[in-house]
């Protein structure tokens, strides 16, 4: 069986090709009936595998406290994402998965915090939120999948 990260990858070079086939205007737009557009929920799907694997293990992650802020869990679009911050996004589409790879490898994973998910899931460990975090990432690509329709 392939690694779950293996998955996560596969999900992040879609989002990647929708990041390089889109202008910042269109990454920006939150289409009619929306509440997000395709940048927030790019960033979104970062943030929260942060959160969900480092933040919970008790460790520092690699997205900073504005980043979290802006596109964590219960967020919404409320401005326009600069080009910078765009390049930003999406060198950690894999930077962070290349790290959490390393780490695993490195075994700095000790500790979780249990963390009931919004679906009724509980993550009691750091395979279940990779596994969680997948699931995730899969939801995400098909609000990408629905925006990029309606833009």
């Amino acid at each position: 069986m392939q690694h779950p990260l293996e998955i996560t990858r596969t999900n992040r070079r879609l989002l990647e090709k929708i990041l390089d086939s889109h202008s910042l205007e269109q990454l920006n737009k939150v289409p009619e009936g929306f509440k997000n557009n395709l940048i927030w929920n790019i960033a979104h799907v970062v943030v929260t595998q942060q959160l969900l694997v480092y933040k919970l293990s008790g460790l520092p992650m690699m997205a900073d406290d504005e980043m979290v802020n802006t596109f964590k869990k219960g967020t919404k679009t409320e401005g326009v994402v600069p080009q910078e911050e765009v390049d930003k996004i999406k060198a950690l589409l894999f930077s962070t998965l290349d790290q959490t790879e390393k780490d695993i490898e490195a075994g700095i994973f000790k500790n979780f915090q249990e963390y009931p998910t919004s679906t009724g899931f509980v993550l009691k460990s750091l395979e279940d939120a990779i596994n969680f975090n997948n699931f995730h990432e899969g939801i995400h690509l098909g609000y990408v999948l629905a925006l990029k329709k309606a833009l």
